[in-house]
């Protein structure tokens, strides 16, 4: 059953039910006199006005529904008991057209079998009974289940736009501090190439002149030369020290340069076609240097060889910082592999990881995923 005849079974099946009931008026019609054309015309008239309420706008409905009951009281009148079960099924047609009415007034019209005097009493009475537990049953729980199920959809569409939104603010978000911390890194760049301009071409183009100076007297005054080649010294010494305090200074820190690497690393992927995220949790500045050192070359080797050989589509990179230790793994969906076979790439992440006191594991029963275990010191 498709989705559009699922969609509207309730009223194919209630039509179903008023051609049965006027096709068994007038069978009944015809067993006692006959059917007349008038009778003939008018159940046709019903039967149009009923169905064209179907589907005409909510507002319209109950003019056809009018019409149709106007043109049932000729069809009672004429027909007598023969079409009394399709009274009773426009009575449940128009209880329809208030679907916030209490499931109780559905009840009510099995007060009116008591005026039937037809010999099929209780036959009557069993069918009204069935479109009763039939219209209560829709009306009441089928479209009660449809209406929380249209409210669930609902909820499930917003929680994917608010998820949606989420990951492209996160994403935006990562991008901003990558490029902060990029820029952060340009700005420290240029002021340690003015730092160094400012505080070192002095010194180095006061020892050049003063070089040059010794080079002419070196002859003539060899004692003032030897001081002056000892001031170059001392000055040259003093500006050694100057570099070496200016570049502890403004040197970033490895924490800060290994997530720009990653973060640059993903984007790269991202270029080539492979979706690329990196994620992490925990408290990343946990990690020393020299883990990061590692993490970083083995992140490198691994992804590199997701894009190589394992034809993917995503690949997941993820440090996850636990109390004494730190694991990472870089997880693709390609075509995994069967037997692991040790390169000079595996073997130098293996060789790295030794040297942090950490493990190093891999998995290929849904792509590939490659594991570090390294414990913090």
């Amino acid at each position: 059953m498709n989705e559009r005849l699922r969609g509207h079974f309730f009223i194919i099946i209630r039509l179903v039910i008023m051609i049965i009931l006027s096709i068994y008026g007038l069978l009944c019609e015809f067993d006692k006199s006959g059917v007349s054309i008038g009778i003939l015309l008018l159940v046709s008239f019903y039967i149009g006005a009923m169905s064209v309420k179907e589907i005409v706008p909510p507002k319209i409905k109950i003019i056809f529904a009018a019409g149709g009951v106007s043109v049932l009281c000729f069809i009672v009148y004429f027909g007598k008991n023969s079409f009394i079960l399709l009274a009773f099924f426009t009575v449940y047609e128009i209880l329809t057209l208030f679907p916030g009415i209490d499931y109780k007034w559905y009840f009510l019209p099995l007060a009116g079998i008591f005026f039937d005097t037809s010999p099929d009493y209780l036959s009557h009475m069993v069918t009204i009974f069935i479109m009763a537990v039939f219209y209560i049953q829709n009306n009441y729980v089928v479209t009660g289940y449809q209406r929380r199920k249209k409210e669930d959809d609902l909820i499930e569409q917003q929680l994917k736009k608010d998820m949606a939104r989420q990951e492209t603010t996160a994403k935006s978000e990562i991008k901003q501090n990558m490029l902060a911390a990029e820029n952060q890194m340009l700005e420290e760049r240029a002021s340690l190439a003015q730092t160094l301009h400012d505080k070192l071409g002095h010194n180095i183009n006061g020892s050049i002149y003063q070089l040059e100076g010794v080079k002419v007297l070196m002859d003539s005054d060899p004692e003032k030369s030897k001081n002056m080649i000892q001031a170059v010294i001392d000055q040259l010494r003093t500006g050694m020290d100057e570099i070496r305090a200016i570049l502890r200074k403004k040197r970033p820190e490895k924490k800060e340069l290994a997530l720009v690497q990653l973060h640059r690393l993903c984007e790269d992927c991202n270029n080539k076609g492979v979706e690329t995220e990196f994620i992490s949790e925990g408290d990343i500045s946990q990690i020393n240097d020299e883990l990061w050192e590692v993490i970083l070359d083995n992140s490198f080797e691994a992804v590199s060889n997701s894009m190589k050989y394992a034809r993917c589509k995503h690949i997941y990179i993820r440090i996850v910082v636990m109390n004494k230790m730190v694991r990472c793994s870089i997880t693709d969906d390609g075509i995994g592999c069967k037997e692991i076979h040790d390169g000079m790439g595996i073997s130098g992440m293996r060789s790295r990881i030794r040297t942090v006191g950490g493990t190093l594991g891999f998995e290929s029963e849904a792509g590939f995923t490659v594991t570090m275990l390294i414990p913090m010191r």
